[in-house]
């Protein structure tokens, strides 16, 4: 895969795994990892964070580490680059796990995180047409995430998006709730998603994958099981990233790109569009 994309995710590739191998944190090489996406506008999150259908950005994201269950996110953030680090910092300094609207704004204001350059809307669109657009989407995701596991034996997940182009202002995906976009536990595995949030929320896939891991099942089978059940179920469509505590790993995705890759600090990051 040769694209401003994929370049870009060996880079973030990069970031992450030099921070594991000097001795960091999963939760922190998830973080940057991410911030990574976020900051380069070539991914539906941060900078490159899709229009609402009133012309304003708004963006989810969260975070959680296996060790302890912590957990942070946040969900119709406005005007930050870094929504995950507005997530990390609700995880560490409040006694909360979700902040939403205005107050995760002004929350992130407080913290002095780095802004966005305002852009004008591009258009806005009415009520009915909007319905349209937005009956089961299919190709208006994007969403960025990463799983890590460090050190310690420590797994982490995070995600971070703008959700649906275009989308009713108020909608919230599967990215902010854990449990559906994210999970993660040193006794099952990490879990990033990315797709049709209305369906990942319906099971809670994140957190159903991480179950089943507990059955001691190869994470790539687990995944086939749950998209399997997604598909049949409520004709859901998404990815998932996936990594055990004994570093076993899964990417698949029942959409028709996925472009994610993985590395383990030996010759060049693996990038691809498509996964089974």
């Amino acid at each position: 895969m040769t694209s401003p994309q994929a370049a870009c995710l060996r880079a973030a590739l990069q970031v992450g795994y030099h921070l594991l191998d000097r001795g960091g944190s999963a939760l922190i090489a998830v973080e940057h990892t991410i911030r990574v996406l976020e900051r380069s506008g070539l991914f539906n999150a941060g900078n490159g964070a899709h229009l609402q259908l009133d012309g304003v950005r708004r963006m989810d994201a969260s975070l959680m580490e296996g060790d302890g269950l912590r957990a942070g996110a946040v969900a119709s953030i406005e005007g930050i680059v870094h929504p995950i680090t507005a997530a990390r910092m609700v995880m560490e300094v409040t006694e909360h796990v979700l902040l939403v609207g205005p107050m995760a704004t002004k929350f992130a204001k407080h913290h002095k995180m780095e802004s966005q350059k305002r852009q004008a809307a591009r258009r806005i669109l009415s009520y009915g047409s909007m319905l349209t657009r937005m009956h089961k989407p299919k190709n208006r995701h994007g969403t960025v995430g990463a799983v890590a596991l460090d050190q310690s034996g420590t797994v982490s997940a995070g995600a971070s998006t703008g959700g649906i182009d275009l989308m009713l202002p108020g909608r919230v995906g599967d990215t902010p709730i854990i449990g559906c976009g994210v999970y993660a536990d040193n006794e099952t595995g990490a879990v990033a998603m990315t797709g049709w949030g209305e369906s990942i929320i319906r099971l809670a896939v994140a957190k159903e994958i991480c179950e089943r891991l507990r059955q001691g099942k190869a994470p790539v089978l687990v995944v086939r099981e749950v998209f399997r059940r997604l598909v049949d179920k409520v004709h859901g469509s998404a990815g998932a990233l996936v990594l055990t505590p004994n570093g076993r790993f899964a990417m698949a995705h029942v959409t028709p790109h996925m472009a994610a890759g993985w590395w383990d600090g030996k010759g060049e990051p693996v990038v691809r569009d498509r996964f089974r």
